[in-house]
Protein backbone atom coordinates (compact mmCIF):
# COMPACT_ATOMS: atom_id res chain seq x y z
CA UNK A 1 0.00 0.00 0.00
CA UNK A 2 2.57 2.35 1.13
CA UNK A 3 1.99 6.14 0.85
CA UNK A 4 -0.85 6.01 -2.05
CA UNK A 5 -3.92 7.25 -1.46
CA UNK A 6 -7.08 7.45 -3.72
CA UNK A 7 -9.86 10.16 -3.97
CA UNK A 8 -13.30 8.57 -3.97
CA UNK A 9 -16.12 10.78 -4.51
CA UNK A 10 -18.56 7.40 -2.92
CA UNK A 11 -16.69 7.07 0.10
CA UNK A 12 -17.84 8.50 3.23
CA UNK A 13 -14.98 8.53 5.32
CA UNK A 14 -11.11 8.92 5.06
CA UNK A 15 -10.09 4.90 5.82
CA UNK A 16 -7.04 2.86 5.48
CA UNK A 17 -5.97 -0.79 6.18
CA UNK A 18 -2.21 0.29 7.09
CA UNK A 19 -1.74 0.93 11.25
CA UNK A 20 2.00 1.86 10.82
CA UNK A 21 0.41 5.14 8.91
CA UNK A 22 -0.97 6.58 11.88
CA UNK A 23 1.17 9.00 13.88
CA UNK A 24 -2.13 9.01 16.57
CA UNK A 25 -4.81 6.13 16.49
CA UNK A 26 -7.21 5.36 19.00
CA UNK A 27 -8.40 2.02 19.09
CA UNK A 28 -12.75 1.68 18.63
CA UNK A 29 -14.11 -1.46 19.33
CA UNK A 30 -16.65 -2.25 17.16
CA UNK A 31 -18.37 -0.75 13.74
CA UNK A 32 -18.38 -1.24 10.52
CA UNK A 33 -18.11 0.39 6.76
CA UNK A 34 -19.73 -1.11 4.07
CA UNK A 35 -18.36 -1.34 0.38
CA UNK A 36 -19.97 -0.40 -3.10
CA UNK A 37 -19.78 -4.53 -3.47
CA UNK A 38 -21.72 -4.63 -0.24
CA UNK A 39 -18.74 -6.44 1.33
CA UNK A 40 -17.92 -5.05 5.01
CA UNK A 41 -14.75 -3.87 6.39
CA UNK A 42 -14.67 -3.69 10.32
CA UNK A 43 -13.60 -0.45 12.45
CA UNK A 44 -11.04 -0.92 14.33
CA UNK A 45 -9.77 2.28 15.34
CA UNK A 46 -9.59 6.32 14.33
CA UNK A 47 -6.92 8.59 14.41
CA UNK A 48 -3.82 10.93 12.35
CA UNK A 49 -1.94 10.06 9.32
CA UNK A 50 0.86 12.08 8.23
CA UNK A 51 3.74 13.59 8.96
CA UNK A 52 2.88 16.08 12.08
CA UNK A 53 5.40 19.44 11.22
CA UNK A 54 4.03 19.31 7.11
CA UNK A 55 0.55 17.55 6.81
CA UNK A 56 -2.06 15.30 8.76
CA UNK A 57 -5.45 13.82 7.88
CA UNK A 58 -7.69 13.43 10.78
CA UNK A 59 -10.39 11.17 11.69
CA UNK A 60 -8.95 8.64 9.30
CA UNK A 61 -10.45 5.03 9.87
CA UNK A 62 -8.31 2.06 10.76
CA UNK A 63 -10.67 -0.89 9.13
CA UNK A 64 -9.38 -4.49 9.28
CA UNK A 65 -8.24 -6.19 6.26
CA UNK A 66 -8.99 -3.13 3.81
CA UNK A 67 -6.21 -2.79 1.07
CA UNK A 68 -6.39 0.68 -0.46
CA UNK A 69 -5.66 3.81 1.52
CA UNK A 70 -9.15 6.40 0.78
CA UNK A 71 -9.46 9.67 0.62
CA UNK A 72 -13.45 10.97 1.01
CA UNK A 73 -14.20 13.41 -1.57
CA UNK A 74 -17.33 15.98 -2.12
Amino acid sequence: MGNKWYMDSGCSRHMTGEKDLFVDLTPKDGGYVTFGDNAKGKVVGIGVVGQPQLTTIKNVLLIDGLKHNLLSIS
